[in-house]
Parts: structure tokens; C-alpha cells; sequence
């Protein structure tokens, strides 16, 4: 018991049982920080062309839309092929787009529609494929190790978050935009090398000889049907759909911190730190069995830390509310990612993963409209403090109204999926 009581740093077992997980966590660790450097270059170079936030505000356009439509498509396609198959053709696809921003920099290219176009090519790319990826942790690791792996994840992104735009602005100012995009294209071809190496991996019941097949019945109704699904994703849609902050952070810095682009800086990286330092230290929560009421509690709290920031008057208090935020964020997203898949059947994994990933994309981005609405009707505070507590008492309706989830309990230890 004492053992188990005990702070445990992040879990790598994952790294160490399946070198095929290692590969790929290489890879996509890789491809993150290939992103983030890209996202900062087109952003900056969008600005250069337009000097407009409607510009900016377009980019938003180029990758939200794709990521649903083809998230949804991706996730049909996932149950029905080999889903190593679909990660590679998307994964190069993604690599192509890459390639394709590098050489338009080279060119000089002034045509933003060009630039944005070739933005929402690789975003398509990546959506496409996000539903079959995400079904990878469960098929190559032991059920126990499904949440470490999930974290471990979930680090390399936080710190992509952080790193990506600090190297990005190192490699603008000494090479230009055109590195900037070769470098992503050179991330998307290590992330190339992971997937190739992979087992194939068929949906359950697919023959591996006999090509594409139709996905079984009802994959999109199982959600519906199996109370922990549609817990574990109303509780994250509760928390981001009416939580969301970061699009109040700009107002809230201007009336209370003077509008100091330092500050705004500091709200963002709180975020991040909060959320890194949990999953340095989440091999004490990926031990714990009780994943449902795990997400329910993180969801709580991050409902919590957020209205006491929309009080919080010092800046170090501030800051303090929004890295609790970031490291409930971070608890809630790896629980609710290992529950989804370890209780979604195998032959219906990918349409269940794209609706988690649509909740994932489109939940924060309705959020951040809705703050932004009620802001503009009242204020910032308000916003925060309402949105907040309103995440809350939606948490904990969730949780009366669903005792599959609070009970839910992680499979005990067996071996990893075999796949193909």
C-alpha cells in the first residue's frame, strides 16, 4: 500500500516493452516539434503578406475545417485497412505538403491562397490518418501500460508546445522561412521511418489478404451505446466547451497586467509548464486503476483553477491558477484517451477515435468562442468565473448521471495486442 501511495515520475515502461511504441513515440516527438517550427513560419509569414488578424484569423479556417471533415473520414477509413497502410500514405502526404511549403518559400510566393492551400493539404493529410494513429498504443502495448504510453505522449507534445516556437524563431532569423519548412519536411520523414517500421496492424476480423473491407455496423452508435464512452467525452467536452480561456488571456492581461506582451507570454507558458510537470510525474496517475473517476476529478479542477484565475489579482497567483489548470488538462486528457480506447472493441476503434478527436479539435475552438461572447457581453472576469463553475456543475452532472464511468476500473495486465 505505501508503494502504491508513493509520487511516481513519468512511467517509461512503455519505451522499454514494445520498441515498436518507441519508434513511434520517436517519431511523432519528432514531427511535433516539425509542426510547431512550421506553424510559427506561417503564421509569421501570413503577417508579413497581409498585416491583418483576418489573415491570421484565415489559417484558423485552413486547419479547423480539415481536421473535422477529414478527421470523421479518417476514422471509416481506419476500420476498414490496414491502419499502418493509412498512417504511412497520410504521413507522406504530410511530408509532400512540407516539401511543397519549402519550395514556395524558395520561390518567394506571395499568394497567401497558395500558402493556406498548401497548409490545409497537410493538415487534410494529418487528419486522415489521426484516427488510425491513435489506435497504435493499444494494440502495441500491455493494457496496464495503455495510460504511460498515452502520457508519455502527451509530454513530447507539451514540450514541442514549448520548444517548437523558440526553435523556430532561432531558425527564421539565422536561415529564413524556407529552413523553417525543410525542417518540418525532415521531421515528417523520420516520423515516416517509425511508421514503416510498424507490424501491420488490421482492424479485428479484417482478412490481411483480401484488401479493404466494409467496417462492421454501428461504429458510430457505440458511443451512444456504451455509457463509459459518452461520459468520458461529454466530460471533456463539459471542460473545454465551457472553460476554454485562452481566448480571453489578451483582455485579462490588458486590464489587469497593462497589456504587456511579456505577460500574455507567461499566461501561455504557464499552461504548457503545468502541463509538463504532470506528465513528468504521471506514473502516479497511469498506475491508478480508476480512470473514469480520475478524468472526472481533473475535469473538476480545471474547471476550479480557471474561475479562480478569472479572481486571481496578483500575477503570481495568476500563474499559479493557470499551471493547475495545465496539469489537470493534462491528467484528464491521458485518462480519457486510455479509457476511449481500452473500451472501444478493436474492429471500431477508428470511428470511435475520430469522434474523440473531433470533440479534441472542435471543443476548444467553440470554447474560446463562447468566453469570448459572454466576455464581450459582460467581462473577462465574469467569463472565467461563470465558465468555469459552469464546467464544474456540468462535470458533476455528468458523474451522477453515469456510475459506469465512476466505476469504471483499467483492464488488469495482459499482453499487448498482437497485430496484424
Amino acid at each position: 500500500m505505501r508503494g502504491r501511495a508513493r509520487v511516481r515520475f513519468l512511467d517509461t515502461r512503455p519505451l522499454r516493452s514494445s520498441h515498436s511504441f518507441r519508434d513511434l513515440w520517436i517519431g511523432t516527438s519528432v514531427s511535433q516539434i516539425g509542426g510547431q517550427i512550421a506553424n510559427v513560419a506561417v503564421l509569421a509569414r501570413v503577417w508579413d503578406l497581409t498585416g491583418s488578424p483576418v489573415g491570421t484569423g484565415a489559417i484558423g479556417l485552413a486547419t479547423g475545417l480539415p481536421m473535422v471533415v477529414f478527421g470523421l473520414l479518417g476514422g471509416a477509413l481506419a476500420d476498414s485497412a490496414d491502419r499502418r497502410t493509412v498512417v504511412r500514405a497520410t504521413t507522406g502526404g504530410q511530408l509532400l505538403a512540407a516539401a511543397a511549403l519549402s519550395v514556395q518559400a524558395l520561390a518567394d510566393n506571395r499568394s497567401v491562397l497558395l500558402l493556406l492551400a498548401l497548409v490545409a493539404v497537410g493538415t487534410s493529410c494529418g487528419a486522415l490518418g489521426a484516427p488510425a494513429r491513435r489506435t497504435f498504443p493499444v494494440r502495441l502495448l500491455p493494457g496496464d501500460q495503455v495510460a504511460a504510453g498515452l502520457a508519455l505522449t502527451n509530454v513530447s507534445f507539451q514540450a514541442a508546445m514549448l520548444a517548437g516556437p523558440a526553435l523556430a524563431g532561432l531558425i527564421i532569423a539565422r536561415w529564413g522561412l524556407p529552413a523553417a519548412y525543410a525542417t518540418q519536411a525532415v521531421a515528417m520523414a523520420v516520423s515516416m521511418l517509425a511508421v514503416i517500421r510498424l507490424p501491420a496492424m488490421w482492424p479485428e476480423g479484417a482478412d490481411a489478404e483480401g484488401g479493404r473491407r466494409r467496417p462492421k455496423r454501428g461504429g458510430w452508435r457505440i458511443v451512444l451505446r456504451r455509457p463509459t464512452l459518452w461520459g468520458s467525452m461529454a466530460t471533456d467536452l463539459s471542460a473545454t466547451l465551457l472553460a476554454m480561456p485562452i481566448a480571453l488571456f489578451p483582455l485579462v492581461n490588458e486590464i489587469r497586467f497593462g497589456g504587456d506582451p511579456q505577460t500574455l507570454g507567461l499566461f501561455l507558458s504557464a499552461v504548457a509548464v503545468g502541463g509538463i510537470t504532470a506528465g513528468l510525474l504521471s506514473g502516479t496517475v497511469t498506475r491508478w486503476r480508476r480512470g473514469g473517476l480520475v478524468q472526472l476529478s481533473a475535469a473538476g479542477v480545471w474547471g476550479l483553477a480557471l474561475a479562480c484565475f478569472g479572481l486571481a489579482g496578483p500575477l503570481w497567483l495568476a500563474l499559479g491558477c493557470l499551471a493547475v489548470a495545465g496539469a489537470a488538462d493534462t491528467v484528464s486528457v491521458v485518462t480519457r484517451s486510455a479509457l476511449v480506447q481500452l473500451e472501444t472493441p478493436d474492429a471500431y476503434r477508428g470511428r470511435v477515435s475520430s469522434v474523440e478527436h473531433v470533440i479534441g479539435v472542435a471543443g476548444p475552438e467553440l470554447g474560446n468562442f463562447r468566453g469570448g461572447l459572454l466576455a464581450s457581453a459582460t467581462s473577462a472576469p465574469f467569463s472565467l468565473v461563470f465558465g468555469g463553475l459552469s464546467a464544474v456543475l456540468a462535470v458533476a452532472a455528468v458523474s451522477t448521471a453515469n456510475a459506469p464511468l465512476r466505476a469504471y476500473r483499467t483492464p488488469p495486465a495482459e499482453p499487448a495486442g498482437q497485430p496484424g
